[in-house]
Order: C-alpha cells, then structure tokens, then sequence
C-alpha cells in the first residue's frame, strides 16, 4: 500500500502563485509516475502534469507554460508550482502515484486540495 499526503492548497487572487507538495509512504517501487489531476463539481477528473521517476512530464495543454512539476526522488515527493493562476484552475487538486506490480499498474490517490483561484 501507498499513502499520498498533499499540502500547499488555499485561496489565491488571479495572477498569484501557489505550490503544492505530495509525500508518498508505504511500498514504493524506484520506477514510478507521480503526477497532479484536479476535478471540479459534476466534471470528470483531469491530468494537470505528470512526471516519471527519469524525469520525462506531460502536461495539459491549458497549463503549460504556467505551471511546472518536479519531483524529489529521495523524498518520494512531487511539487507543483503554478503561477499565472486564473479563476479557471479553481479545483480540487489530486496527487496520483502509479506504478507496476508484476503485469498490473498499481494506482494511488491522496485526499485532494483545494485551490480556489478569485479576487
């Protein structure tokens, strides 16, 4: 099992920046992808980025150039900064570890954070 703990939500005015940690504890297997989604009411939940334990990302394409994740390896932590905030990434945000187990991907959830972007 795999415990994800988010941190770093809150309120912020259009324009401002925030950045939100994810610890991971538990079974945790070196090759990896830890990553960010983020849901608001009656829609589905979306892939905001996502960074494999080599360094490749995957971002949406409404964030790139505005947010950026990382990943501490040691830490089996992963960031994420966003700058740039606007009303529309008001959300709750999820951190997501999936990683493989024999033939099946193993797939993780924290409790989500809220981010609500407005002035």
């Amino acid at each position: 099992q795999v415990q994800l703990v988010e941190s770093g939500g809150g309120l912020v005015q259009p324009g401002g920046s925030l950045t939100l940690s994810c610890a991971a504890a538990g079974s945790i297997f070196s090759i990896n992808t830890m990553g960010w989604y983020r849901q608001t009411p009656g829609k589905q939940r979306d892939l905001v980025a996502a960074m494999s334990a080599g360094g490749r990302t995957n971002y949406a394409d409404s964030v790139k150039g505005r947010f950026t994740i990382s990943r501490d390896n040691a830490k089996n932590t992963v960031y994420l900064q966003m700058v740039g905030l606007e009303p529309d990434d008001t959300a709750v945000y999820y951190c997501n570890l999936v990683q493989r187990r024999g033939y099946f991907d193993e797939n993780y959830w924290g409790q989500g954070t809220q981010v609500t972007v407005s002035s």
